[in-house]
């Protein structure tokens, strides 16, 4: 997928990640949210983080199985998607819940262990979004690739943060789902070192 296409298909893959922001908004506006807005808004931001790390996780295995060259050129804007979705979770816990005062959050950052793991998740999602420009990859060379590995313990925190957060309300469903999704896609990469691994040393011998 080349020139003209490739550009059109992103155009259409932005819009469809960025639909779910604009739903939100409309709820919001339309006081279509419920009786807990905030707990809402908290809901879908969080869950819409772990749906973008996930597709970002997918997008290697399907190039691999697939031979399509298309999901390696999206995997950087999905990833900027499930940072500006873990931002709108962020900034909803920071300013609906503690009105921007910094101590008074971070106290409840090092008390509540479910709020420890999604806020360090959060902070190795900047360094990523940080360097996610042709201009980092270039600077950064071998070096990105090692710093972008942190998505694979980023998503697991994300899992687990999801956990402890619904374990009060004992609804494990989503968070199965989610661990199971993480642990194949995660494993898959550990499978295929292994195998490469593996390969190296026959060939050695």
């Amino acid at each position: 997928m080349q020139g003209r296409r490739l550009t059109a298909f992103k155009a259409g893959v932005f819009l469809l990640c960025l639909l779910p922001f604009l739903r939100l908004a409309w709820l919001t506006v339309a006081d279509g949210l419920g009786a807990n807005p905030i707990e809402a808004i908290t809901r879908s931001t969080g869950a819409w983080t772990l749906y973008f790390l996930c597709i970002t996780l997918t997008m290697t295995p399907l190039r691999r199985l697939s031979g399509w060259a298309w999901p390696l050129q999206l995997r950087r804007m999905v990833g900027l998607f499930a940072f500006f979705y873990a931002s709108l979770h962020f900034l909803t816990f920071f300013w609906f819940d503690h009105f921007f005062d910094v101590a008074e959050m971070w106290r409840d950052v090092i008390k509540r262990p479910f709020i420890t793991v999604g806020f360090i998740a959060f902070v190795l999602l900047i360094p990523l979004a940080a360097t996610s420009t042709n201009r980092m990859v270039r600077r950064l060379g071998r070096n990105w690739q090692r710093l972008h590995r942190l998505i694979y313990v980023i998503a697991p925190l994300g899992v687990l943060h999801f956990w402890w957060m619904r374990a009060g309300k004992s609804d494990f469903a989503e968070p199965l789902l989610f661990a199971a999704i993480v642990a194949a896609l995660l494993g898959m990469r550990v499978w295929w070192r292994v195998m490469r691994g593996g390969a190296r040393r026959r060939a050695a011998d």
